[in-house]
């Protein structure tokens, strides 16, 4: 499934109006991600992963010719390895969602980040995927709603950091029919954001029990009270008793 939707993203008109638009949500979401291995799960025709600046970078997909040949559902990386994983719809077009997820947890790094983006049913995409069936792509996809992946990434012990939304326009075949749509980009962002075509959700996998461990400074010790040169007012009460004798 996976490996026709990415023939759809480079060939349709609609996907690649919707590739530029996680294309540019990627360049953004990775670009400030340090560490040294970052994995792109899936779509590994188009790079993902170019903005980010980690040394190793792997691309893993089920076929084509991916760094990595692999089910995302079954990594092949040792646990707690990578500091970054991106699932570019990684849970849409799989027969177990959760599982993938659960894998991408289990192989990042405490204080690690993934980022998923997926399509939204409760949007003009969820829609027509409603009324057309699910025969062709991307209406095949699972389509799983945004309240799900938190829930999921809340039983995984990821935190969700963040979540983005693109893809406004309606589902239209032609280039030209999306461009008289294209006002829906700014005016869906300000006025109903949670009805866009696509969501991003960048998240962060926490430890239970991790706490960051401070220095240990001792307290300050009380200063000493400094001797400061009085001249002949060192000895006052001797020099009192020599007054009263010389008045004597």
């Amino acid at each position: 499934m996976m490996e026709e939707f990415a023939d759809w993203l480079a060939s349709a008109e609609l996907g690649q109006y919707l590739l530029a638009q996680e294309q540019a949500f990627f360049d953004s979401a990775v670009a400030d991600v340090f560490g040294f291995r970052a994995l792109q799960i899936g779509l590994c025709q188009h790079d993902f992963l170019a903005m980010n600046r980690i040394p190793w970078k792997g691309l893993a997909a089920a076929c084509g010719e991916p760094g990595v040949v692999c089910d995302p559902a079954f990594l092949p990386f040792d646990s707690k390895s990578l500091d970054l994983v991106i699932l570019p719809h990684g849970l849409d077009f799989t027969s177990l969602p959760h599982q993938v997820l659960r894998e991408a947890a289990r192989v990042l790094v405490p204080e690690g980040r993934l980022i998923i983006t997926g399509f939204n049913p409760a949007s003009l995409w969820g829609v027509r995927r409603l009324l057309q069936g699910r025969e062709d792509n991307p209406w095949r996809g699972n389509f799983v709603s945004l309240p799900r992946i938190r829930d999921w990434l809340k039983l995984l012990e990821l935190e969700h950091e963040a979540t983005s939304f693109m893809a406004y326009s309606p589902p239209l075949a032609r280039k030209d029919w999306l461009a008289r749509w294209q006002f829906m980009e700014s005016t869906g962002a300000r006025c109903w954001p949670l009805a866009a075509g696509v969501y991003g959700v960048v998240a962060v996998k926490r430890q239970r029990g991790l706490r960051l461990i401070t220095p240990r400074w001792a307290p300050a010790k009380p200063a000493r009270a400094m001797l400061v040169a009085g001249g002949n007012d060192r000895n006052p009460l001797t020099r009192s008793s020599d007054n009263e004798t010389l008045h004597d």
